[in-house]
């Protein structure tokens, strides 16, 4: 109870600023939660696909593979059922392979879509603060041009609040955006290399004719 109380006196005199980072804190820590999640899913998604496959792909069951690739939402999926399609087609290796990179060109902004916006918001944030620690200052400079001795005390309190209130809490909403941009980030790109590696292993079978359509 004492914490709550302790916060909220901090953030109301922070200022109307206050208001305005937490509206940011929310979406952009909002947006740091979605991305996580998805992550979380697309990887767990994409191994037990793969699982299911690679004995498939060693047994030459292309045809297998190819309906497991199709029915899969994972990311893996949309990649490799693209390949298996160009090469039930009797599409040379290259236009397999260039095939499977324009799909997982379009799966990486899937997988990045989103994630810029924490690194927007900490910075806007950060801004907010500044904007919170000049209006705290003006206040402050304001008391003691204008105001009497007895007046001073309580006005610069409240001003000096104000503006370091304002400036801490949109750093501690600003560093924790952009180390969850950073690490978002490297998941995305640790995600983007795994769906690099499968069409690779994949693309030694895929030549034409791996298999006939009459076989699907």
């Amino acid at each position: 109870m004492v914490v709550l109380t302790t916060m909220a006196q901090f953030f109301k005199d922070g200022g109307p600023v206050m208001f305005f980072i937490g509206a940011v804190a929310v979406m952009g820590f909002s947006i740091a939660v979605e991305r996580w999640l998805f992550f979380v899913r697309s990887v767990k998604e994409n191994g037990s696909l793969w699982q299911r496959m690679q004995p498939l792909m060693d047994q030459g069951d292309l045809a297998g593979a190819e309906q497991l690739a199709e029915v899969s939402n994972s990311a893996i999926g949309r990649v490799l059922s693209y390949g298996f399609a160009r090469s039930r087609a009797g599409s040379q290796r290259s236009d397999i392979e260039m095939a499977m990179e324009e799909r997982l060109m379009e799966i990486t902004a899937v997988l990045e879509k989103r994630t810029h916006y924490l690194a927007t918001f900490a910075n806007i944030a950060t801004l907010l603060s500044f904007i919170g620690t000049i209006s705290g200052l003006i206040r402050a400079f304001a008391a003691i041009a204008s105001l009497n001795l007895s007046e001073k005390t309580n006005v610069l309190s409240l001003s000096i609040s104000e503006a370091l209130n304002a400036t801490a809490f949109g750093l501690l909403v600003a560093v924790p955006l952009l180390l969850l941009h950073a690490w978002l980030n490297s998941r995305a790109g640790e995600l983007v290399d795994s769906l690099e590696m499968a069409p690779v292993n994949c693309l030694h079978p895929l030549k034409p004719p791996a298999w006939a359509p009459d076989k699907l």
